[in-house]
Order: C-alpha cells, then structure tokens, then sequence
C-alpha cells in the first residue's frame, strides 16, 4: 500500500510542477518588477488555478497518508533488534587506561616493546 500511495504522490508532485509551469507569470517574481494600474482584489479563477488547487490539496493529503503509514510501520523496538543482534556490552568496548598515579615509561632500547606503566 505504502508504493502505491508514494506512486501516486510521485506523480502528483510531477503534475504540480508541469501545471504551475504552464500557468502565465504576471511578473514581480522575487519582488522585483510590479503589477502596472489596478490590481483587483479577486484574481481570476481560470482552470489552470483549479487544477493547481486540486494538485495541491491531493498532494498534501499523499503526504499526509505517507506519514500515517510511516508511523504506523516504526516499531519501538531498537534498531539491534530488528536486525537481529544484540548492542555490544559496556564492558566490552570500553579501554582499559592506567591509573591516575601511574606514568608510561618509554621503550626498551629501541625495540618494538609496548608502553608499559610504571607504578611509584
């Protein structure tokens, strides 16, 4: 159901874009230019318009039903449990460092011999 609804969105969002395209600019786009003489306070409702509202109102319902169906898909289960595996543990991934006293002495003679610490 979730595809379908996503199709239909798709195409609704192609439609949208192919009709606000084809609609006539009156210029002042990004405030620039201006309407000459008189502008009424009622805009003419032409079939392009309609069409735009429809497109519009049927867009926002898709989306709103793809929100719907999203939610209604997520669990509250981790994302570990969906696949399967458990979280690692703490005391696993955690590093053992030296203690707060302790310092690190330098290799041994220049051989490839581990920091090792040094108690005081």
């Amino acid at each position: 159901m979730e595809n379908v609804v996503l199709i239909i969105h798709l195409l609704l969002a192609l439609a949208l874009i192919g009709v606000v395209l084809m609609q006539r600019s009156e210029g002042g786009g990004l405030g620039m230019g201006g309407g000459g003489g008189a502008v009424s306070g009622r805009a003419a409702a032409t079939a392009l318009t309609r069409v735009t509202w429809i497109l519009a109102g049927a867009f926002i319902c898709t989306s709103i039903a793809l929100t719907v169906i999203a939610a209604n898909n997520s669990s509250s289960s981790s994302v570990f449990d969906r696949l399967g595996t458990s979280a690692p543990a703490a005391e696993e991934t955690a590093p053992t460092l030296p203690g707060a006293g302790d310092s690190l002495l330098p290799p041994s003679e220049g051989d490839n011999a581990p920091l090792v610490p040094r108690a005081d």
